[in-house]
């Protein structure tokens, strides 16, 4: 009988850490593309918003990437291993700038997801400053993803 091996729970949590710096690297290059390249009727509203998130994912990016190095764990810091851990992809450069707002409030769905279970673990491993910094980033992208949404519906 094979036995399998048991990941800690400090490698579960720099794991999962390390998805969302991943997330974060992507969904901040994802949001400059949508940023230079929105056209149409919303562009203003667009323009400014793509570079609201941008300028706040690239803050929180920089909060896990801190909180993991505080933990003695080494943040994914190329893009090709960014690429290859995120649950997001990268932009495809043919969105409409519909496509795009709805292809962010499905990242920040996803992402949502991952933070509370980031939370969970963070939790589990009695990891406080973890879970409240995962909880605050949660509760900013759920309310972006609840505004995508709404400007989705008009």
């Amino acid at each position: 009988m094979a036995k399998t091996k048991t990941k800690d729970p400090e490698t579960i949590l720099t794991e999962t850490l390390n998805q969302q710096v991943a997330n974060f690297s992507v969904l901040y290059m994802k949001l400059h593309h949508y940023h230079w390249y929105v056209k149409g009727e919303n562009f203003f509203t667009l323009h400014v918003k793509f570079q609201d998130l941008y300028t706040e994912t690239t803050l929180h990016l920089d909060t896990i990437a801190e909180r993991m190095l505080a933990l003695r764990a080494l943040p994914t810091a190329t893009l090709k291993d960014q690429l290859q851990l995120a649950s997001v992809s990268e932009a495809s450069g043919s969105e409409t700038a519909q496509e795009m707002v709805q292809t962010l409030a499905s990242d920040f769905d996803t992402i949502c997801t991952e933070l509370t279970e980031g939370i969970t673990v963070a939790e589990d491993h009695d990891d406080q400053p973890t879970a409240d910094l995962l909880i605050a980033i949660r509760a900013s992208f759920e309310k972006h993803r609840w505004m995508l949404e709404a400007y989705l519906a008009t």
